[in-house]
Parts: C-alpha cells; structure tokens; sequence
C-alpha cells in the first residue's frame, strides 16, 4: 500500500515546503502529517490552513515521517500532494508574444544537483525572473528535495520542461529574446553586458557547463570576474550574481 501511495503522491516535508505550497496553491493536498511530539507555532499555522480548507490531519510517529522522507529533516512534517504542475516549454513563447514589456528568462542547463536547483529557483524567484525553463534529461526535476532546498520558494515559481534546449532558443530568438549564457570563458564581462529588454539567460551545469550545441545558439557568453586560484564559482552562486546582475540593470 505505501509503495502505491509513494507512485501517485509526492511527499512534501518540512516547514517552508508544506506552508509555501499551501500559500501557493499550485497542487492538490490530501493529507498532511504531523509528528505527535510536534506542538510548535509552525505546527499550528499549517493545521489552521488545513482545517479551513477540509484538508485531512494525520497525528503520526515521528518514526512514519522519518521512513516516509528517507530520514530527511522533515521537522516533524510531511504532506502527501499531487506532483508539482510543470509546463511545456512552447508554453513560453506564446507567453512571450502576450506579455506586456521584458521578460526575463532563466534556462538551466545539466544542474544535477537538487539543491543547486532549489537555490537557482529561489534567487530567480527573488530576482524577478518570469519563467524558469528546465531540460527533460540530465537535469534535476521540480521535486521534493529541490522544494526543500528552495525553502519552498519552488511552490510559486512558474516551471517549464524542454525536450530541445537549442530549438527552444531558436524559437525565443525569432520572438525577440535575446540569448546570454554564462560560461567561465566567455568573451564579455557580465557586468559589461546589457541584461536590459527581452533576455533569456542560460547557467551551464555542475561539471561541463553549456553543452556545446546550445552554447552555439547563445547570442553572448558572459563571464564573471575571478581574482582567486579558483577558476569556476559553484552554479548556483554564478547564477545569482548573474541574476542580481540583471535586476540591477532593469531597474
């Protein structure tokens, strides 16, 4: 029965995930879980939300949440949901046309890591990006873990899945956006660059960076100074300078 629960359902867990998601409202919620030794203010906050909105209290072991999250710090909540709502990428172009003024696009390219994820997710969100584009494949996936790393920021971020990274940006370019990717050897300093207009900003994974076809369809590859013995800044770190970067310049 739990493996059956686990293949419908996401679990959620911790405080920010299950109370973001809440706020957010981007899924459905069929259970919450709360540990009986759990009796704090966040506790109450999320069974508050929960009894106005009919949605069912489970007063559980903390042991069940520990085999439930892998023994995760779940802070004593879980929640079972719907999977987290992912678009498709074409989505983004007609988006695009509609929108009144600049948009700014994030599209992550190979981040593996889920809690590189979650932080590029989280700045973006704080940054002002509109849309954030993710690969089908070598890519962590809006999950869980990356809405725990996000603190759950992930909950309200609007999330589209690419099947062709470098056509997708063929498609933006003939709509205007402009393509810069953030590549350790790039010949224009980011802050050198005009992060202004309609701009789609790609960061290249953990360990390689912009693939090679999609670097070809980049319009500029911006790097960041480094003074240090370092050569590389870790992605999600490169990212949020690149997107403060940005929102300096659009405002």
């Amino acid at each position: 029965m739990k493996e059956k629960i686990k293949e419908k359902n996401d679990i959620l867990f911790g405080f920010h995930s299950v109370y973001e998601a809440l706020k957010a409202q981007k899924r459905n919620f069929y259970s919450i879980l709360i540990s009986k030794h759990r009796s704090s203010d966040r506790a109450k906050k999320i069974k508050t939300i929960a009894r106005q909105r009919n949605i069912k209290i489970e007063m559980v072991d903390p042991e069940l949440l520990d085999g439930m999250t892998d023994f995760s710090n779940h802070q004593g909540l879980a929640a079972r949901t719907s999977f987290f709502p992912i678009k498709k990428a074409g989505e983004v172009v007609s988006l695009v046309q509609k929108k009144q003024g600049p948009c700014f696009i994030l599209i992550v390219e190979n981040i593996e890591d889920p809690h590189n994820l979650g932080a590029l997710i989280r700045t973006a969100l704080c940054a002002g990006v509109d849309y954030i584009m993710i690969p089908k494949d070598r890519s962590a996936l809006p999950c869980s873990s990356v809405s725990r790393s996000s603190a759950g920021a992930m909950e309200h971020a609007n999330i589209f899945l690419i099947t062709n990274t470098a056509s997708i940006l063929r498609s933006l370019k003939e709509n205007g956006v402009w393509i810069s990717g953030l590549d350790a050897g790039g010949n224009t300093l980011l802050f050198d660059s005009d992060l202004t207009g309609n701009i789609a900003l790609v960061i290249g994974g953990e360990h390689k960076g912009i693939r090679p076809l999609v670097k070809k369809e980049c319009d500029f590859l911006l790097s960041i100074p480094n003074k240090g013995n370092i050569n590389s800044l870790n992605a999600s770190v490169a990212g949020g300078i690149a997107m403060y970067e940005a929102l300096r310049q659009r405002t």
